[in-house]
């Protein structure tokens, strides 16, 4: 039967090889990238997904309006959450085709 001893003195070796082996694959992977990287002519933008090839959809463009408080004239475009006027409004028995355009 092996000692508390020999046995932490193998655990700290293992760890050792261990810690060397994923250092050497790491920089076996970051080789590789590198390669690939100058073979395709890549960046770290194109890596990062910010290239500048890609143009927003929306393009900013701003969205109408679909509905309208007619006390207070506040909007909304329907989209992303309901303002408090409009959930007030609908918990008080409206409908949201009162506040249509």
């Amino acid at each position: 039967m092996e000692s508390i001893q020999e046995l932490l003195a193998q655990k700290a070796a293992l760890e050792k090889r261990i810690a060397d082996a994923q250092r050497t694959a790491k920089a076996d992977a970051i080789a590789k990238v590198k390669a690939l990287m100058a073979e395709y002519g890549l960046t770290a933008a194109d890596l990062a997904g910010k290239s500048p090839a890609v143009v927003k959809a929306e393009g900013g463009k701003k969205v109408a309006a679909k509905y309208k408080d007619p006390v207070t004239g506040q909007t909304w475009t329907g989209r992303g959450l309901k303002p408090k006027w409009l959930q007030a409004a609908l918990a008080g028995g409206k409908t949201l085709e009162d506040f249509a355009l």
